[in-house]
């Protein structure tokens, strides 16, 4: 029946976005922190400054909230899992007038005064595709903005170990499509079809922006180990790809890898 089949992936993705919950500790040490350069683009788009309010949906353990917090703007911030919750907490204890709330933004009762700006940091794609547009412009005063950072990995960097890599992903993860490889960031697709198409909002500008980070074997495991796809994995398979990918990176790079990430950052206004 078509909607068991709806439910049950509904569930899998469900599944998949709580496991970052798991090592929220982990996750914030191991994942990148966004450009500079994106983060003023994101503050002058905004307008952000003391009088500005903020919802952020999915802060994780706060890797952009810190930076717009900078700007001395009240956010409020809704997160999924107790324990980011309560990693992002600690690290916005400088700023009062950040609030992090633990709850599913689906279901989040929006307060009655509406937000300058809606932010949500490579986290939009998690939550419900028949929520998240309607509730992110109810959530927003007319005029107030969407902004969306979508963060993909592109070819760059250690060239030749990322392809190497793919077979260590094809033996020990039974989901990898044979011969995968990365696509360059200009030949990326962009991020902004769903906003396009929506009556909700309006004025969708895009900005991209790169940056190449040097991982040793350790670093670059850890960071493996905060994505959903490999903690889904069962434990022998996590183990076995893992086990197979810092023995490429210790006897055939020299103990270090450099990663490319591209970085969209998507502002629209509501409309």
């Amino acid at each position: 029946m078509p909607w068991v089949e709806s439910r049950r992936a509904e569930d899998a993705v469900t599944a998949l976005r709580e496991t970052f919950n798991e090592d929220a500790e982990l996750y914030d040490r191991a994942r990148p922190r966004y450009p500079r350069a994106l983060v003023g683009e994101l503050a002058r788009a905004a307008g952000l400054g003391p009088d500005s309010s903020v919802l952020e949906i999915g802060p994780g353990t706060g890797q952009l909230t810190v930076a717009l917090a900078e700007s001395g703007c009240r956010i409020t911030a809704v997160e999924l899992g107790d324990a980011m919750a309560g990693v992002a907490r600690r690290r916005l204890a400088a700023f009062p007038r950040v609030d992090v709330r633990v709850a599913e933004f689906e279901s989040w009762d929006l307060p009655a005064e509406p937000f300058d700006l809606v932010v949500c940091a490579t986290a939009f794609h998690w939550i419900d595709p028949a929520v998240r547009l309607v509730k992110a412009a109810r959530a927003l005063r007319p005029g107030g903005r969407l902004a969306l950072v979508v963060t993909e990995h592109v070819a760059g960097g250690s060239v030749e170990f990322f392809a190497q890599a793919q077979r260590c992903y094809e033996r020990w993860d039974p989901d990898t499509p044979p011969g995968l490889r990365l696509l360059p960031a200009s030949e990326m697709p962009a991020g902004t079809g769903e906003l396009l198409d929506s009556p909700l909002f309006e004025h969708v500008v895009a900005s991209r922006y790169t940056q190449d980070i040097t991982y040793t074997t350790d670093q670059y495991i850890d960071v493996l180990r905060t994505y959903s796809g490999h903690r889904a994995l069962d434990e022998g398979a996590r183990r076995g790809l893992l086990t197979c990918l810092r023995e490429l990176i210790d006897t055939r790079h020299g103990g270090n890898v450099t990663k490319r990430y591209l970085h969209e950052l998507i502002v629209t206004e509501r409309a």
